[in-house]
């Protein structure tokens, strides 16, 4: 087993198509975890959720995150970041933009301008995490 570093966090994160598990907390107190779509910026992680979903109503009430990805195929390894969630209200083409890097991301550049119409609509939001902590371990069965 081998500790990633912060850019060997990224890479894995942004590697293939792993899908987020997004946790938030609820206003009161309990967790909710969540699958995402997202994409790796930098050192921060994007995606978008609607306005009234669950996340997004958590989110708003308390930024404080965690997603994690796992490689499920021997010999298995996860990431997993911390940090505060900035909820953004984009116009259309801000929407469109990052719906459609998804799209790209999780169902191929050939259809990323479809996921791009279908879930860059009024009333997505785009959330931007802030990474403040970033841990992972590849190779857990070596």
């Amino acid at each position: 087993m081998r500790q990633l570093g912060r850019a060997e966090v990224f890479a894995f994160m942004a590697e293939g198509t792993r899908t987020g598990h997004l946790a938030t907390v609820r206003a009161d107190g309990t967790p909710h975890v969540a699958p995402v779509w997202f994409v790796v910026d930098g050192d921060e992680l994007v995606f978008t959720t609607w306005h009234a979903s669950v996340k997004a109503r958590n989110l708003v009430a308390n930024p404080r995150v965690a997603l994690s990805v796992d490689d499920p195929q021997p010999p298995y390894s996860y990431a997993m970041v911390e940090g505060a969630a900035q909820v953004e209200e984009v116009d259309a083409d801000g929407r469109a933009k990052w719906a459609g890097r998804m799209g790209a991301r999780y169902m191929g550049a050939g259809r990323a301008d479809e996921f791009a119409r279908r879930n860059g609509v009024e009333g997505e939001l785009v959330v931007r995490i802030t990474v403040e902590r970033a841990v992972g371990h590849a190779g857990m069965t070596d």
